[in-house]
């Protein structure tokens, strides 16, 4: 991990003494527009729900890579809370850990659909295989 490039988002980008670290500077979604631009690896952030909710807002995260562990706190910092920007994503693979911990990986899915878990009112089809059900 060492030799790898390390972006950081900081207001203090004095206190960067790790190998390969840069700050990303003052303006952190043109920063990060321009590296997604150039050749390179994929970037990865770890935490920093602040940060995470600024570059969903910009358009910027194109995977999410969440594990939910089964344990309810009850309160505690939010990955994505009331001001969370909506946003559609796509279930691309899954595991289930052998102590519960799920891992689900989310691409980008365009724009938005709403649905939903009504019921419909029964076909007279249905109403008729009800009937016949007795």
């Amino acid at each position: 991990f060492n030799p790898a490039t390390k972006y950081v988002a900081t207001h203090r980008p004095e206190s960067l003494t790790w190998q390969n670290t840069q700050s990303l500077g003052p303006d952190v979604v043109a920063r990060l527009r321009q590296l997604k631009q150039e050749d390179g690896p994929d970037l990865l952030i770890q935490g920093s729900g602040n940060l995470i909710q600024t570059l969903l807002a910009n358009g910027l995260i194109d995977e999410i890579r969440l594990m939910t562990f089964p344990l309810l706190l009850g309160k505690g910092k939010r990955l994505f809370g009331d001001s969370a920007m909506p946003a559609a994503f796509k279930l691309i693979k899954s595991q289930v850990s052998s102590t519960g911990v799920i891992m689900a990986t989310y691409e980008r899915a365009g724009e938005i659909r709403t649905g939903s878990f009504a019921q419909q009112e029964p076909s007279e089809a249905e109403l008729e295989r009800r009937r016949n059900w007795k």
